[in-house]
């Protein structure tokens, strides 16, 4: 049995495209918490974001016995300041304002657990530029996105009209939607090959 650990309608998506037969169990962790105790023993963005999805899977493995639970956790770095998802339309509106004309790194952790074992992990970096876009094109994408963004860390979806924000993007576009699939896929062709039976 295969378990997804995430309320994100994106990654349960993705597992529905690649037609992995799964099922959701969304994990309750204190991600704050956990995020400040790791930079204070010193982690670095992609170490937070795997440490959150390992954190997930274990929660959720330890009620589903011998299921093989997926753990996925996303961390938006710019800099040396991470950014998490906006409360509301005005912080979406914030966040795009200290992104906008620079370059962040978005990265994506998935990690494999069953019963509270750690079977496989692996982070993914992706750089994303955004232009010196205007206050009127900010507001406009943010009409058009409305609280779609509200579920997105950085205040923008790359699948969406926050294209237009944009001057470059270089990385794994399962990454930027925040799920490696590809490194997950062949993970899962390894340690439960029947999954791909069916």
């Amino acid at each position: 049995m295969l378990i997804l650990a995430s309320r994100s309608p994106t990654r349960k998506s993705l597992l529905q495209q690649a037609k992995l037969p799964f099922s959701v169990d969304a994990a309750s962790v204190d991600e704050r918490t956990l995020e400040a105790e790791a930079l204070r023993g010193g982690a670095d963005a992609a170490e937070v974001a795997q440490l959150l999805a390992q954190a997930k899977a274990r929660a959720v493995s330890v009620n589903h016995s011998g299921a093989l639970a997926i753990g996925a956790d996303q961390i938006l770095a710019l800099g040396e300041t991470l950014l998490h998802k906006p409360e509301t339309m005005a912080d979406a509106a914030g966040q795009l304002d200290r992104l906008r004309g620079k370059t962040h790194r978005l990265h994506a952790a998935v990690t494999l657990v069953r019963d509270g074992k750690v079977l496989w992990s692996d982070v993914q970096t992706a750089e994303l530029t955004m232009r010196t876009f205007s206050d009127e094109e900010r507001d406009q994408v943010l009409r058009l996105e409305g609280e779609e963004v509200l579920h997105s860390v950085g205040s923008y979806r790359l699948e969406g009209p926050s294209i237009r924000l944009f001057e470059a993007v270089c990385g794994d576009y399962f990454t930027i939607l925040g799920l490696p699939l590809l490194p997950l896929l062949a993970a899962l062709r390894d340690i439960a090959p029947e999954l791909f039976s069916a």
